[in-house]
Formats: C-alpha cells, structure tokens, sequence
C-alpha cells in the first residue's frame, strides 16, 4: 500500500518512464529463445547444378547447390584446395569471405552440409573436410561458418581427430559464436583439444 501512494506521488513522466522499464524487463526475462535446430543438405551432383557447362555437377570446378531456406551452397576447387560459400544466388555467394577461404596444403569437403537453425532462419553451417598435409592420410576436420545477414566466413574449427564429441563441439560452437562474429576482424577458434588437422586449417 504505501508503495503504490509513493509511486502515485511521482511525477507522471517518471512513473511511466519507470513503468516502461519494468515492463521491458519482464518481457526480456520471459521472451523464450528460438530453439536451435538441425537440418541437411547434400552438395552430391544430383542436388547442383553446374556452372562451367559441364553435364555433371560433380566434374566440375564450380558448381551450385540447394541449401535452405532460399539459400545455395557454392563449391569452387582449383588445385586441390576447394572452398565452400553460401548466399541467396551464386553471385551473392562468390563475393563473400568464404569464397576465398581456403586451409591447409590440400583439402576437400565432404558432401552432407548441417544447417543450425533457429526461429526457421538458418546462421551457421558445419561441415566436415579432410584436409592432408605433406606425407600425411587425409584428417577430418569440422569447419563451422556464419550466414547471412553479414559476412559468410569460417568462425570455428573442430579437430575431429582429436575430440570423439567433435560434433557437439561445432554444433556449440555454431550457436555460442556465428551470429556475432566479424568476418575479417574477429579470428577463427580452434575448439577443443587442437591436433595436427587444426594447425593446419589455421596455417594459411
């Protein structure tokens, strides 16, 4: 009682400036979190199509590929070293950092691409490479990059050598840092125990 005869007693513009913020506080506190989910896409040939005039997808340099939500996937290789980009078309795709984000002496990514998703917009993918260093079998390598809105850009890199939870690791990693990382400012982290495979991708 005597709280609310002392609240009255308050200037009209402070009372409702104050009860703004408590209102948006409340709200913040109980707005739920978009739950995270998962979802798959393949860049096998039978889902690109190709770019460089090809009848096969899979023969050639470049090629596009169904991702989600109105997305493509573009794969470019030119000397063994393949990057991996994602945009709303393929022009849009080529211009981002990924396009020309390569690691390692020789690398290549496998087919199944993991899309983090959260209120339907996906903000990350996971993939898994193998990258092979000079003398050395090839070694699987998670590679975890933000979409757009911004930049598309490796954030994260997962040994998965190295740690038998590899892709708990991308799938955390992917939620904790894709949506606020700076492509071209921030650096790429290498989570969990770092073997021989992260060195690698973080050389170049």
């Amino acid at each position: 009682m005597t709280e609310t005869l002392q609240i009255a007693r308050l200037p009209t513009r402070l009372a409702v400036a104050m009860t703004t913020v408590v209102v948006a506080m409340a709200a913040a506190q109980g707005a739920p979190r978009p739950i995270v989910v998962s979802a798959h896409s393949s860049t096998a040939a039978e889902n690109c199509w190709p770019i460089d005039g090809g009848k096969v997808a899979e023969d050639n340099a470049t090629r596009v590929c169904r991702g989600k939500a109105n997305l493509v996937v573009l794969i470019n290789k030119v000397d063994a070293h393949e990057t991996v980009s994602v945009g709303h078309n393929r022009v849009e795709a080529a211009k981002e950092p990924a396009a020309q984000s390569s690691f390692g002496p020789f690398n290549t990514a496998l087919r199944s691409v993991e899309w983090r998703i959260a209120g339907g917009n996906p903000f990350a993918i996971i993939q898994r490479w193998r990258n092979t260093g000079p003398g050395s079998d090839p070694k699987p390598l998670l590679v975890v990059s933000r979409l757009p809105p911004g930049a598309v850009c490796p954030v994260a890199y997962v040994d998965a050598a190295a740690n038998p939870n590899a892709d708990e690791l991308a799938r955390q990693a992917a939620d904790d840092i894709a949506r606020d990382f700076r492509c071209g400012t921030d650096q790429p982290k290498v989570i969990g125990a770092s073997g021989r495979t992260a060195e690698l991708a973080i050389r170049r």
